[in-house]
């Protein structure tokens, strides 16, 4: 009788220990629900990014078109600032009030 009872203390003790290794240790329960968190948080970055690489990809096509040199002249426009031969490029500046001087709306003008 007494080794029965010692086999199921031991056998008690393993199933203990398995149990914490389970549920606490290297692998276990915690590891999988934070590498779950984990990728489900990449899954989200990676179709953010995937959606900006495919606007990239259309842009890129778009410029590789036959229709593109109206693209690439209206982004050099844009982005670079260029002009073509014989065109005048205007530049329009509002004025600001000069610091310490309040805002010219609100004052009363003679």
């Amino acid at each position: 009788m007494r080794v029965l009872r010692i086999t199921a203390l031991v056998l008690l003790a393993l199933l203990a220990w398995l149990q914490y290794r389970l549920w606490f240790g290297h692998g276990g329960a915690g590891d999988v629900r934070a590498l779950s968190h984990q990728v489900e948080q990449q899954e989200r970055d990676n179709g953010g990014l995937q959606q900006r690489n495919d606007a990239l990809a259309a842009e890129v096509a778009e410029l590789k078109s036959a229709d593109g040199g109206a693209a690439v002249e209206e982004r050099a426009r844009s982005e670079l600032g260029m002009i073509k031969p014989g065109e005048t490029f205007y530049r329009v500046i509002d004025r600001q009030p000069a610091p310490g001087q309040g805002d010219a709306t609100t004052e009363d003008n003679p």
